[in-house]
């Protein structure tokens, strides 16, 4: 298995493990990942499933403490304190509704060598020319929580844009979300990369897009996606991965970009690899933080999930938008 199929089948794992896929589903998808029923029975062998979650024990907004909190050593918001605060969680950070007259968005086609992409693009209703965010989509495809965010990078002030890995396959929509896992096993990781290149050329020239200060974020999957990039995309100027699973040490020196790392604390599988991608990122000199929010989980960004954390969630949200900012904006 390369590196994608297994983080996708680690995570299917996992999620059999918590209680959020059945064994039927746990086994689905990851023989859709490694293509053998086989593997896919050895891999659930070796978990220890638990009861499914109920609405009750999924982690609540209250049970969160802030990146605050975790330099300062001080408690996290009670559910009380929280009742009073007058600002939602969607609110505080800012989900964009599609026709919010400060931005222009729709799905688009890129151009590429072999195919046309199909993608969803957002930018400032102005003509200025503003730096480009490349987003890159979970396991579950181009989804509308990923054109939001596509948005809500529009609405900061970039030119936003997605592009659907699946698009050879008919797009994330004809696939089905419930294949898209197993489509996007089957892909060549270095094709990822490539769709993202052709995403950012086809920018080049547009009036809108100032397409020599670009940089990458991605969610789950797509942080992985984003880390890859990193090594392969030397016009990166920065990148936000979120909990994703880091490159191949080795390809490390050729990373030119300011990486933010984002993980949750209670996502034990990716922070495994915390270690071995920050000594390799110090050892070559390369601009790297990260950022481990307390109390906060594997997807805690994605508002439409689980195991949303709106505090994480926010907090993350505006340092990316900083590291942005210095790093592309400001560079």
């Amino acid at each position: 298995m390369n590196l994608f199929q297994r983080y996708l089948a680690e995570e299917f794992a996992e999620d059999y493990e918590e209680g959020r896929l059945s064994r039927r589903d746990g086994l689905k998808l990851i023989a859709s990942v490694t293509g053998s029923l086989v593997a896919a029975n050895s891999i659930l062998a070796a978990c220890a499933p638990v009861p499914e979650a109920t609405e009750t024990s999924m982690l609540s907004p209250t049970d969160s403490s802030t990146a605050e909190s975790l330099a300062t050593g001080e408690a996290s918001p009670t559910a009380e304190s929280a009742a009073t605060d007058s600002s939602s969680p969607v609110a505080a950070y800012g989900t964009v509704i599609p026709d919010d007259p400060a931005i222009i968005a729709s799905e688009v086609e890129v151009g590429a060598p072999d195919a046309i992409l199909l993608g969803y693009l957002a930018r400032p209703a102005d003509e200025a020319p503003e730096p480009i965010i490349l987003v890159c989509h979970e396991n579950r495809g181009l989804t509308p929580h990923i054109q939001d965010v596509t948005r809500r990078f529009a609405k900061a002030g970039y030119v936003a844009l997605a592009v659907d890995l699946l698009s050879r396959q008919g797009g994330s929509s004809v696939v089905g979300e419930g294949n898209v896992p197993g489509a996007l096993g089957n892909i060549s990781p270095n094709q990822f990369v490539e769709d993202f290149k052709s995403g950012w050329r086809s920018l080049q020239g547009q009036p809108f897009a100032d397409a020599d200060r670009v940089g990458m974020t991605g969610f789950c999957f797509g942080g992985g996606v984003t880390w890859r990039a990193a090594t392969q995309m030397p016009e990166l100027l920065a990148a936000v991965p979120f909990y994703g699973p880091h490159p191949p040490v080795e390809d490390v020196p050729n990373i030119r970009a300011a990486v933010l790392a984002i993980y949750g604390e209670l996502d034990s599988r990716i922070n495994g690899g915390i270690p071995a991608i920050e000594e390799a990122m110090s050892a070559n000199n390369k601009i790297y933080e990260k950022m481990i929010y307390p109390n906060a989980d594997h997807a805690f960004h994605n508002d439409t999930g689980s195991r949303y954390n709106p505090e994480a969630a926010k907090d993350a949200w505006e340092r990316t938008l900083a590291w942005f900012d210095q790093y592309v904006r400001n560079a």
